[in-house]
């Protein structure tokens, strides 16, 4: 499981930066200064990061036999800015709860 939970935290880590920088910093251009151009490249990137974090956290869940509610909501956290962060905590402390030995890790 402790590769699961690496690789979730770390796809948790990526799609919550490249969110922040879609919605902080290319939505303000394309609907303040009338350029597209950072929403264009960076909105398919967390699309496909996004697809990333998915098949991470279920891969998590899956291994950690999370309940379908649980799994349902770590998820959702990849699609509001900032939340990735608090929810790979939470995950984080959940699995090493589960599993002393991650704890030390």
């Amino acid at each position: 499981m402790t590769g699961a939970l690496l690789r979730y935290r770390a796809v948790a880590w990526v799609v919550g930066v490249v969110l922040i920088v879609l919605v902080v910093v290319g939505m303000p251009l394309k609907y303040l200064a009338d350029d597209p151009a950072i929403v264009e490249t960076i909105g398919p990137a967390h699309g496909f990061l996004y697809m990333l974090y998915l098949v991470a956290a279920f891969d998590l869940a899956r291994r950690a036999k999370w309940s379908m509610k649980r799994m349902v909501l770590v998820m959702l956290a990849g699609t509001v800015p900032f939340v990735s962060f608090w929810a790979e905590r939470v995950v984080t402390g959940w699995v090493s709860t589960a599993v002393p030995e991650l704890a030390r890790s």
